[in-house]
Order: C-alpha cells, then structure tokens, then sequence
C-alpha cells in the first residue's frame, strides 16, 4: 500500500512543460530562486528534475495542474544529468516564503517514476520509507535572493525504504 502512495504522488504529470518556463533560472535574474546541488547520484543517465510547490501536506506532490488552476505555487526545472562533475539545479520561488520541493532521478527519462530504479531526494533529507514524507520535512525557507541547499538522493533499498547509496545519511 505505501509503495503505492509513493507511486501515486510522484506519477509524471498530464502536462510535462507545465511550469517550466516560470520555474528556470536566469542568470542575473533578480529574485527568490534555490540552488540545489543534487549528490548520492547513483548514476549518470537519465533526467534530474526539481518540482516546487505549497509548503503543506494537501498540496506537496498535488497535480500540477491543479495547483495552477488554484493560483497555487508550482514550478518544475528539468534536465539531463550531466555526464561528469557537479550536479546543480536551480528553481525560481515565486515570492519570499517556504516551499517544499522534490527531486527526481528519472533513470530511463520516461517522464514516469520507476519505483525500482529512480530516486528521489527532498531538502533536509528525511529519512524515507515507501510513503511520502510530510511538506514540513520537505520544506525550505527562502528570502528575496538565492538559497543553496544539498539534496541527497534516496534509492529502493529492500521491499520497504528508500535510501542513499551506501546507507549514509549526509
């Protein structure tokens, strides 16, 4: 039943681009934006993606779509991960606030969440099962400028958790 409310909450949305354009950085573009240096890759291939959203529990890993229509925060910024070095996203917020994010390692680049093969990453790094964690686990705070935050990424460990590589918790 977990395995599949964490399947549910982080099935790829109707409309991939959606969020997209508000969600990118710009560079010297003024304004509330997180820098999230992904770590615990477990691989090179695929897609890194980061999603934005409303700091509660209703609304974390809500449809997009949804939360747009509502006038609800939303933002994606995805892209290939690279072969080599560092891997850096960066999400625009649309005001001063906390949000919670996610992050998703599409292993495949199937737009889809492979409950087996990608992983997923949350600020603060909450220790994860087969469920979700709370927004208030997965929040950040931000002002009027950039924060950096670390995310490390959480892979199928056994049939019941998640967790990063090598079973470290940095």
């Amino acid at each position: 039943m977990l395995a599949v409310a964490l399947a549910s909450a982080t099935l790829p949305r109707s409309t991939p681009d959606l969020g997209m354009a508000e969600g990118r950085c710009r560079r010297d573009e003024p304004g509330p934006a997180f820098i999230i240096d992904v770590v615990g890759l477990k691989d090179r291939k695929g897609l890194i993606r980061v999603e934005l959203y409303p700091a509660n529990d209703r609304d974390f890993l809500a449809d997009d779509n949804v939360l747009i229509a509502a006038g609800k925060p939303f933002a994606r910024v995805e892209r290939p991960v690279p072969p080599s070095g560092p891997v850096e996203l960066c999400i625009r917020a649309p005001s001063p606030g906390t949000y919670a994010l996610s992050l998703l390692h599409d292993r495949d680049g199937n737009r889809k969440f492979g409950l087996s093969s990608d992983g997923v990453g949350f600020p603060g790094n909450p220790r994860i099962g087969l469920g979700k964690p709370h927004a208030a686990q997965a929040s950040a705070e931000i002002g009027s400028g950039t924060r950096r935050l670390s995310v490390r990424m959480n892979y199928r460990r056994g049939l019941f958790s998640f967790g990063p590589i090598g079973g470290g918790r940095s």
